[in-house]
């Protein structure tokens, strides 16, 4: 790329949808475009961390990541960092109360869940992505848990350890770091008690509740935990021992809910004498429901790994004052653009031409254009026509008289619980065949080929099985 055509690229990374850019002097703005010439020899390392409560990765979540496949796309190294570590303490982000423990079971689950959608969007390959648990330096020797004995090889001998014993437990802490298994390093960075202290000594309780979400919490004179206003702390500690493990730890990406606990990584950097993170941070997109940041907890949520249909189905459910931002965080369509856009419908155009070409954009990042005019095709015959989609998935009933409730659990499987399939009964959204029924426990005698119509968006075909 020429010169212009980098610092344009650039321009629109660190202004597009972001909140607030914290570069004092310019330092990564200048490492950036060095990077991008060729003339940069390091690393420039960029940390994104997410805290694995919840399996799915949706718009909101790619917002960033889009953002982070450009910043690789110019030479920059992402590490995913995976706060398995602090999703069991929660931040209290854009919430009136604390957030409850996750168990590490689900924790583990949703992690691998994290790591096998990320490939989606950015690039993978060692040279410009790591990931790594901040469990990793958090957790000591003490906190492990040897049940068994450990056998440790010693060059053509081996020695065996008892259970729970220090030997067995540090044997354990070393074969199980990230930092040795897999970025072959023969140090471990960890943090110890008295690590933390000594961090602690160096961040003042009036910095910490300088934070919008604990002013409010004490306004409204509501508990605020002190495990929870240790979690910048934490956070920023995960920057300075990121810049140990990787060289350095230029940037830091996140949402506007993040700024106050990344700005934090810079304090812990300075007292440790380390060069601070530069910090940017996102616009929030609204949900579906155009209200609230867009959250799986409050069901307003696109994945990125639904259905085309589905997602395309989803993207035209979002209010029309809700699209210039959906436009602008969601999709690459150049902004000069965008305005050309909604100059038309200020003059009278039909804002629906411009949700179902956002609709097909974002379907087409996930899943390719084909499958975006397809799924469009499909929404037009759907619900502009009045049709039924071609591809809607088939459930195995047996003929004979069955109550309506459990050919409805038979459709949805463990997908939706009894009581929210007798809710959709009772809001008068479930139609099998061509009559509607709102009495969950009607005795219904299905057809083969029927159609079973659950809200508006969702279908099932019944088939009868097969005999020979």
């Amino acid at each position: 790329m020429e010169t212009k055509e980098i610092e344009k690229k650039i321009e629109d990374l660190l202004t597009r949808g972001v909140g607030q850019f914290v570069d004092p002097n310019g330092a990564f703005r200048k490492k950036l475009l060095e990077k991008a010439e060729g003339k940069y020899p390091k690393d420039i390392v960029i940390k994104f961390g997410v805290d694995p409560t919840r399996p799915d990765i949706h718009l909101g979540h790619a917002v960033i990541l889009r953002k982070l496949r450009g910043f690789q796309d110019l030479g920059c190294k992402v590490i995913f960092l995976i706060g398995d570590y602090t999703a069991q303490i929660g931040d209290p982000t854009g919430k009136n109360q604390t957030r409850p423990e996750v168990e590490q079971k689900e924790i583990e689950a949703n992690m691998k869940t994290y790591l096998d959608q990320v490939g989606k969007i950015l690039r993978t390959d060692p040279s410009v992505f790591s990931w790594i648990r901040n469990s990793d330096w958090f957790y000591g020797v003490a906190d492990i848990f040897s049940p068994n004995p450990v056998t440790v090889a010693q060059g053509d001998k081996s020695l065996t350890f008892p259970p729970n014993s220090f030997l067995s437990k540090a044997a354990i802490f070393d074969q199980t770091r990230m930092q040795r298994t897999h970025l072959k390093r023969e140090s471990i960075e960890s943090l110890t008690f008295r690590g933390l202290l000594w961090t602690l000594r160096h961040i003042t309780h009036g910095r910490l509740i300088q934070r919008d979400m604990f002013q409010e919490r004490i306004k409204n004179g509501e508990e605020l935990y002190m495990h929870e206003m240790l979690y910048p702390v934490i956070q920023g500690i995960d920057s300075f021992i990121l810049a140990q493990i990787y060289g350095s730890c230029d940037l830091e990406a996140g949402g506007t809910d993040q700024t106050f606990n990344m700005l934090m990584g810079r304090d812990v950097m300075k007292v440790n004498h380390s060069e601070e993170q530069s910090v940017l941070s996102f616009e929030l997109l609204v949900g579906t429901d155009g209200k609230e940041k867009m959250s799986k907890s409050l069901d307003n949520f696109i994945a990125i790994t639904d259905e085309p249909f589905d997602m395309y189905g989803k993207v035209m459910s979002v209010p029309d004052a809700a699209l210039p931002t959906y436009f602008a965080l969601c999709t690459y369509t150049p902004l000069d653009m965008i305005d050309e856009i909604f100059e038309k419908i200020k003059k009278g155009g039909n804002p629906r031409d411009a949700k179902m070409r956002l609709a097909k954009e974002i379907v087409s990042i996930y899943h390719g254009e084909v499958k975006a005019l397809h799924a469009e095709d499909e929404f037009i015959k759907t619900f502009q026509k009045g049709g039924i989609p071609e591809d809607i998935p088939t459930v195995v009933l047996h003929p004979g008289e069955i109550e309506a409730i459990e050919i409805l659990k038979k459709c949805f499987g463990e997908s939706k619980s009894n009581t929210e399939i007798r809710r959709l009964f009772d809001e008068g959204a479930i139609t099998i065949g061509n009559e509607k029924i709102t009495d969950h426990k009607a005795k219904i005698t299905p057809k083969d080929g029927q159609v079973v119509k659950a809200g508006k968006k969702t279908w099932f075909r019944i088939k009868f099985p097969i005999y020979d």
